[in-house]
């Protein structure tokens, strides 16, 4: 028997309560994260030294260098855990073999006219992507935490100034992920679909 339309909808906008965890510590640890991050930089623009751009203070988070510093310590935290948890979790469940780009995705991007296989594959492409780029950041991030334990981190990228550029230039990757990974979102399944993430 063929599923319904109606069925087919309903199947695609039941989200597991894991992804909906996920999804809003992400967002949450994320927020922390950028606005406490803009908050140290101010402390010490990375361009310009003392004298460069500094970002408004309603974009900021934690009043002061230890305050911003502070809370971006507890979004790091919070996001490492939440990412961890999750990783645990795909595994179990072995969603992973969904998540992430194959072959197949490849051979979609070259030959598909199906634009909803299209934009899995894109999908997938871009959550496989995101992946280092978040691993870059943690590893420049506990760098810059606690170079007197980790030296070798500084060491991989032959200066404190390179470690906080790299870090610093995460920010904005990771942002536009979450814009894409969005945008793709809704062209598989609507406002109801981004929405079913969080609740």
């Amino acid at each position: 028997m063929i599923p319904s339309l109606s069925t087919q909808k309903r199947k695609l906008l039941t989200q597991a309560i894991g992804a909906k965890i996920f999804h809003t510590g992400n967002i949450i640890s994320l927020f922390i994260m950028l606005t406490s991050g803009l908050q140290i930089y101010n402390a010490n623009p990375v361009f310009g030294g003392r004298a460069g751009i500094h970002v408004p203070p309603i974009f900021t988070l934690g009043g002061w260098l230890a305050g911003g510093r502070h809370w971006h310590f507890l979004g790091m935290w919070l996001f490492s855990i939440n990412l961890l948890w999750y990783g645990f979790y795909i595994l179990i469940t072995r969603r992973w073999r969904h998540k992430f780009v194959g072959t197949n995705d490849l051979k979609a991007l070259q030959k598909t006219q199906n634009s909803k296989r299209l934009i899995y594959a894109w999908h997938r492409i871009v959550y496989t992507g995101i992946i280092p780029i978040l691993l870059l950041a943690l590893l420049t991030g506990i760098g810059m935490y606690k170079p007197a334990q980790f030296p070798w981190i500084i060491d991989i990228f032959g200066s404190w100034q390179a470690l906080r550029i790299v870090h610093f230039t995460s920010v904005p990757m990771v942002v536009l992920f979450v814009v894409i990974h969005w945008l793709l979102g809704r062209k598989a399944g609507g406002e109801q679909l981004t929405e079913s993430m969080f609740w």
